[in-house]
């Protein structure tokens, strides 16, 4: 059986060091969805409204599925048709989308509570 091969990569997200495993050749992919989250949660962190590190992954999480699953329902459902292009999320967010986010964000913080902690 063939084992597939791999390569790791030490890489930043929001200032901290990660050494993550992809296969090789696949470097590109990991470099640009690393470069999406770190984006994601540095927006975060630098709106000023979260501080916990955790929170912040959790919160940047949820906002790329959402994005995700909102260009998911918008590609057209058609027989081999390749998956639209998962970096071109859009910059603007319809105000009832963010809205939703809002509450989603105020929600996940009670949740939370003020530990910082998820578990």
């Amino acid at each position: 059986m063939n084992a597939i091969q791999t390569k790791q990569l030490e890489v930043q997200i929001m200032g901290q060091s990660y050494l993550l495993s992809c296969p090789v050749g696949g470097e590109s992919a990991l470099l640009d969805a690393v470069e999406r989250v770190d984006t994601a949660m540095c927006r975060i962190r630098d709106a000023g409204k979260v501080r916990a590190r955790d929170r912040i992954a959790v919160l940047a999480s949820l906002n790329l599925a959402f994005e995700l699953a909102q260009r998911e329902r918008e590609a057209p459902a058609l027989p081999g048709a390749l998956a639209p292009e998962i970096g071109a999320f859009p910059q603007r967010v319809d105000p009832s989308e963010q809205a939703r986010l809002d509450d989603l964000m105020r929600r996940l913080d009670q949740a939370l509570g003020d530990d910082g902690q998820l578990i």
